[in-house]
């Protein structure tokens, strides 16, 4: 039997306009980013003297659709990018870049019309700050759509009943580096005391995957003449909010208390283990999120990587983790140690233009079933659950147009 290539679709209500796409998550390869193809299906008869418009948008959203300041809406549109598809410019050979939509166009006949985009080198990944339980509506994120209307101009307001809107995400994987593990130390010198106070601390690694134990090692020497104790180690997200104002939210998403005491005049060392997750922080308001899926397709927010000749601002929201090892010594004295949490790269099963990733349940789940010659497609709806509270089941976009 051959194997079936996922194909995911969403229809108008009126049935005019209809978008089929073998993927909804495109991987930034840092030096490439998977590009955006699809077929729309156009209905001839309700399309006469119209045309058929495909959009690609990166949108940086900070307050609801609906909420308005002095004829201010509470987002910023990162990046547009319009397609005329119907009437088609040119012919469909010229139009066709994937083998996908080759099956496509075969399978769904001569109404059907290819587009492509390609995403610009500066754009971020998707991310989304997680509500809190008393926050419906409200979101704060950079979002990513592909849009298709009947209209007579490229600018005009889509309405809803001859448009598409659906959600995708781009994504980014762990870069191949070899990089020295990263580490931090203090010196804390102390009245009344000849000798400091020395902590340091290091991890076995600079990048870790989601899910990933992350091994903490602490060394104290306590050559001061106080008491340490109270040590703990924790793992925090911080968020910058970059675009519009420089917001930071710092949260723990792991951590661990200890009992360890070092008296005056002695040395300690010691290892802890912490796995940061989502599953663990789901009602903290404010953490940064791959996303904005349900809990079990998304995870904590990847690390942020800021490409070379990129400014800062047009990134939305930057993420990064750090290791916090925190003792009381007539005070407190921390040690931070910054590393990255990203997923890691699938193991590619052949070599090809584009990544396939029919299945995405799982980011680290990677089966090529484009390259088949198979003509076997499974159409599936188009269809994402969104975090509760945010958007309701039946929409695929968080804003109706």
């Amino acid at each position: 039997m051959s194997p079936k290539n996922v194909v995911f679709k969403k229809l108008s209500r009126d049935k005019s306009v209809g978008v089929y796409m073998a993927k909804r998550d495109f991987v930034d390869h840092c030096d490439f980013v998977d590009p955006v193809d699809g077929v729309v299906l156009v209905d001839p008869e309700q399309c006469k003297g119209k045309k058929v418009y495909v959009i690609l948008s990166c949108t940086f959203r900070y307050g609801r659709e609906d909420q308005d300041v002095m004829g201010m809406t509470f987002r910023r549109d990162i990046f547009l990018c319009t397609r005329q598809v119907y009437p088609p410019l040119q012919d469909r050979e010229r139009s066709t870049h994937t083998k996908m939509q080759e099956k496509l166009l075969r399978k769904l006949g001569n109404d059907a019309y290819p587009f492509f985009f390609e995403f610009p080198d500066n754009l971020p990944c998707s991310v989304c700050l997680q509500p809190g339980p008393n926050d419906a509506g409200k979101r704060c994120q950079v979002e990513f759509e592909v849009k298709a209307f009947l209209g007579d101009i490229h600018d005009e307001k889509a309405q809803k009943r001859n448009s598409v809107r659906l959600a995708i995400r781009k994504i980014q994987y762990a870069p191949d580096e070899s990089e020295a593990p990263p580490e931090g130390e203090t010196t804390c010198e102390f009245v009344m005391s000849e000798k400091p106070l020395h902590m340091k601390v290091h991890l076995d690694k600079g990048t870790y995957y989601h899910g990933e134990p992350i091994n903490i090692h602490v060394d104290i020497t306590n050559s001061s003449g106080k008491d340490v104790r109270d040590l703990s180690v924790s793992v925090e997200q911080i968020t910058t909010v970059v675009l519009y104002s420089n917001d930071k939210y710092v949260k723990t998403v792991a951590s661990q208390g200890t009992s360890d005491f070092v008296p005056a005049g002695t040395s300690f060392k010691n290892s802890y283990t912490l796995v940061p997750l989502l599953e663990k922080a789901k009602e903290r308001r404010g953490l940064a999120l791959d996303g904005k899926l349900k809990h079990e397709d998304t995870n904590l927010a990847s690390s942020s990587i800021i490409k070379d000749e990129v400014l800062k601002e047009v990134l939305g929201m930057l993420v990064s983790y750090r290791v916090v090892v925190r003792v009381l010594a007539a005070g407190e004295v921390a040690v931070e140690v910054p590393f990255r949490l990203m997923h890691p790269k699938p193991d590619p099963v052949c070599v090809c233009v584009c990544v396939c990733v029919c299945c995405l349940v799982c980011l680290v789940t990677h089966v090529c079933c484009l390259c088949s010659e198979a003509e076997d497609l499974e159409f599936q709806e188009f269809k994402r659950t969104y975090l509760k509270g945010i958007v309701g089941e039946e929409e695929d976009s968080p804003a109706e147009g």
